[in-house]
């Protein structure tokens, strides 16, 4: 025998159904989806609230659901999707007087709950980074790839395309050409420069000794270093470093961006340095601070 949420939700569901159909004019794969979403959260809050009332669930159970589809694997776009289904089916409710308030008002869409990215600690950056051997040109160079990786958060892409006329040792800043070719101003730190004026000094001439590659970073080959052979050399100095965690191309990128706003840099100059068209892509950094927040607080406050 169905439970009376269950019943209440069967007959709520089926009138709704009809009314987009005939008012909305919807096509028949939209009205499908629409049940099959709201089927999916009819049974799960009929096992997770068993006791309630379908017409009394509060945001809580909006979020419990979304959080469950989450855990499914379900992709951001397909959770979204649930999100709109029940944003129209609590509007018809509301407006035919079935409730009072609509439980997914305020509930952010699913678009951000991307996999939060990766990024070395402090220590791990060191470890990264003191790998080079510098009593070799090649290591030199290295150090210098390295160091300016983590202290512009550059794409390798972006870092692969400088020109030894971008950099201004001046004003201890770049400029880079980003994604739609975007030109940006991106400052440098002390480190990266004393790294890259070695390298520009000692390296270079070696590499370019009439001076006519315009690149700045060249191979042993003496021609423009391609991103894969950058991505080889990170991977290369993070086994030896002895890092356990999957080493990718943006790593120091990410690394980059989350200390700057650990340490209380301001989320826009971040988003300019970056060279994110929408502050939305930056934001993904303050979910990775919050949660490392969070784990020093359960590390060391002594009643967490």
């Amino acid at each position: 025998m169905l439970g009376s949420m269950a019943v209440e939700t069967d007959w709520l569901v089926e009138a709704f159904l009809d009314t987009v159909k005939v008012e909305k004019g919807l096509s028949l794969n939209t009205i499908e989806s629409y049940q099959r979403d709201l089927s999916k959260f009819s049974a799960f809050t009929q096992k997770k609230y068993p006791k309630k009332r379908f017409l009394s669930l509060e945001k809580e159970a909006v979020l419990a659901f979304l959080v469950h589809l989450h855990k499914q694997k379900l992709s951001s776009k397909t959770i979204a999707r649930h999100l709109v289904t029940l944003r129209v089916f609590y509007k018809y409710l509301l407006s035919s007087g079935h409730v009072k308030q609509n439980p997914t008002q305020d509930v952010e869409s699913p678009k951000i709950w991307r996999k939060l990215p990766e990024f070395l600690t402090l220590s791990e950056i060191d470890q990264l980074l003191t790998q080079p051997d510098l009593a070799t040109t090649q290591g030199i160079r290295d150090r210098a790839i390295l160091e300016l990786l983590y202290a512009s958060g550059l794409r390798i892409t972006e870092l692969v395309t400088l020109k030894t006329a971008n950099l201004h040792f001046d004003t201890g800043y770049l400029k880079a050409k980003g994604k739609g070719a975007k030109e940006r101003v991106v400052p440098f730190g002390g480190s990266a420069r004393r790294y890259l004026e070695k390298y520009i000094d000692k390296v270079r001439p070696e590499l370019d000794p009439t001076q006519s590659n315009p690149s700045l970073f060249l191979s042993k080959l003496k021609r423009k270093m391609s991103r894969q052979s950058v991505w080889m050399l990170l991977k290369k100095y993070a086994l030896l470093a002895g890092l356990k965690k999957n080493i990718f191309p943006h790593i120091l990128r990410h690394s980059f961006a989350t200390h700057m706003l650990e340490r209380g840099a301001d989320i826009r100059a971040v988003q300019m340095m970056l060279g994110h068209a929408d502050i939305s892509t930056t934001q993904i950094y303050t979910h990775v601070t919050k949660e490392r927040l969070h784990e020093v607080y359960k590390k060391y406050h002594p009643r967490s």
